[in-house]
């Protein structure tokens, strides 16, 4: 008895979802990769070296202790309220749209309190905001 063969198909592979898997995480490696990269950056902050600009204009002084007490055109404020900043700031500006404001805080002076200040300078339309600081040579 003669059984006749049959005949198979050829066995093949299809690359293509291989292809696209390797794509994918390819992608997701180059994606999570710069991710990583920005939760360890190293903030060293600048130092001043720049000139001093001469004042052509009125200006309203600020300064911030190292307690968080806020003074302004020397004149210390009871409290660093945010109201009662702002009512002095307004006295300070006498009438002028957008005064001039530099702010002298001392380097271990709270963060909240410099926030503050320029948060209220902000909400009064104060823009012109000047940030002192020491040269480097000093």
């Amino acid at each position: 008895m003669q059984f006749r063969r049959q005949l198979r198909d050829p066995v093949n592979i299809n690359l293509t979802p291989l292809i696209d898997v390797v794509f994918l995480l390819l992608i997701f490696f180059m994606v999570s990769t710069s991710f990583s990269r920005e939760t360890q950056l190293q903030v060293d902050l600048p130092s001043a070296s720049g000139e001093e600009v001469e004042e052509a204009v009125a200006s309203i002084d600020i300064g911030i202790g190292r307690d968080g007490q806020i003074a302004i055109g020397g004149k210390a404020l009871p409290t660093a309220d945010r109201d009662v900043l702002r009512g002095a700031l307004r006295q300070a500006a006498n009438g002028q749209e957008s005064p001039q404001i530099i702010v002298s805080a001392d380097a271990q002076a709270p963060h909240q309190a410099f926030v503050n200040v320029m948060d209220v300078a902000a909400s009064l339309g104060y823009k012109r905001l000047v940030i002192a600081a020491q040269r480097e040579d000093d």
